[in-house]
């Protein structure tokens, strides 16, 4: 697919990668969510895919959405689109990897908490800082509390902080940060451990942490046990994971 504010590529090796191209900041407009809408349906359609990278060109990741699509006769369409981008994003039955450097601000962070992982660059900045324009952030209002617990959550989005990378690692924002030096070469390598892993069972993985988030411990250990048993163990990919093991050899995986 071309776009014209976004590059989606697919490696042979199950990966694929989400470039927000609006330079220099990639500041989100209608069109481009428009764009990402569709681009989102693309991936989630293929089922070759491990896992999807997204990042941002030029200077940063996302500085959020365009302020002019928060004008009156827009920001309805604006606010609909965008959670429409969201829903799909973490809808997405593989892992999904925000690869940040620059700014994450605003709707840019919103979309980066909607993915499974985030790994930083040190120059990253990383916030909600929407309140100094006397607006909240709807996306970061539901998933925020969730991710990093309501006191921090509520931090950033009634004092509009931005965090440095460091400190978003520490709140549990993002999980890894590295330095600008060889950046790409470390993303590279941490989205070739997803290539390397059986695609059918990542899914169900993900599958299994998504659905017990909201649920009482018993009842997601209960219902993880279940994928476990009566969909995991149906694949072929469980079982020469295990015979490797013991065989002391590299698996070949059996399902796409």
């Amino acid at each position: 697919m071309t776009y014209r504010f976004l590059r989606l590529e697919h490696d042979d090796d199950g990966i694929a990668r989400l470039l927000l191209n609006r330079p220099p900041l990639n500041v989100l407009h209608i069109p481009m969510l428009e764009e990402m809408a569709d681009a989102l349906d693309v991936v989630g359609a293929d089922g070759t895919l491990k896992a999807l990278q997204i990042s941002g060109a030029d200077r940063a990741f996302c500085a959020g959405v365009d302020v002019g699509d928060h004008a009156a006769d827009r920001v309805e369409h604006m606010l609909t689109l965008f959670h429409r981008v969201v829903a799909r994003l973490m809808g997405l039955e593989f892992p999904v990897v925000a690869a940040v450097h620059g700014a994450a601000l605003g709707g840019g962070c919103e979309l980066m908490m909607a993915c499974d992982l985030a790994v930083a660059r040190a120059d990253a900045r990383i916030g909600q800082p929407e309140i100094q324009l006397a607006v909240f952030p709807p996306v970061a209002a539901a998933l925020l509390p969730r991710l990093i617990g309501r006191q921090h959550a509520m931090e950033l989005i009634l004092t509009g902080r931005v965090l440095t990378a460091t400190e978003a690692r520490e709140r549990g924002l993002v999980c890894e940060v590295w330095p600008a030096e060889g950046w790409d070469e470390r993303v590279r390598e941490h989205m070739a451990r997803f290539a390397a892993l059986s695609g059918p069972v990542l899914r169900l993985t993900k599958r299994a942490v998504d659905g017990g988030v909201y649920l009482d411990p018993d009842d997601a250990m209960q219902r993880a046990e279940s994928l476990y048993l009566n969909e995991l163990m149906r694949l072929r990919d469980p079982h020469e994971g295990l015979a490797a093991f013991i065989d002391k050899r590299r698996p070949v995986w059996q399902e796409a």
